[in-house]
């Protein structure tokens, strides 16, 4: 099983993004779930959500302890505790930054044992460059399915697609081709 946490602030898609990640991975024949993690916070406040991947049926709803991927739609939660917890040898940190691992790494020295593990990608700028806000939850996902291969690029475009069927094709659109333009970077 693979389980996935997701950190982010109330307001940027972090729920979406783990949703879109199951889905995603049911598209590709994988059982999966995806579930959020907050009280009563408002936007901008630090909220986590989960999802898990397996081949075999899930039976257990609890958070995420000890998760293989750690996706942050904000850097600047990479100094929590949230963001930390659980985080060992073989966990892959995806971050959404300007930043280059060696950078992250001088910036945060207690995840220089991290150093083959850190991912980073300018999601924010993608989005806001497509899709001309600082959305960069689907974004950070194109960029999960090349680095992972947890998900395929198929799949997440289909799982787009599908959440966001009621909204205006051109976001559709727009989405896809910023997943693409993550997936290619």
């Amino acid at each position: 099983m693979k389980e996935i946490r997701v950190h982010g602030r109330g307001g940027q898609g972090v729920v979406t993004a783990s949703e879109i990640i199951a889905i995603s991975a049911f598209k590709d024949g994988f059982f999966s779930q995806a579930f959020p993690s907050f009280g009563v916070e408002r936007t901008g406040a630090p909220i986590e959500a989960f999802a898990r991947i397996d081949t075999n049926f899930i039976r257990t709803r609890e958070q995420i302890y000890n998760p293989d991927i750690v996706i942050i739609l904000d850097a600047s939660l990479l100094g929590s505790e949230a963001v930390k917890s659980g985080v060992n040898n073989n966990t892959k940190i995806l971050i959404n930054t300007t930043l280059n691992p060696q950078e992250i790494i001088k910036k945060y020295p207690n995840l220089k044992n991290k150093q083959n593990s850190l991912l980073t990608i300018d999601a924010t700028g993608i989005a806001l460059k497509i899709l001309g806000k600082n959305l960069a939850n689907t974004v950070i996902l194109g960029a999960l399915a090349k680095q992972t291969e947890i998900i395929t690029l198929k799949g997440l475009k289909q799982a787009i697609s599908e959440k966001f069927s009621e909204k205006n094709q051109e976001i559709v659109k727009k989405n896809l081709k910023a997943v693409s333009i993550a997936y290619d970077k």
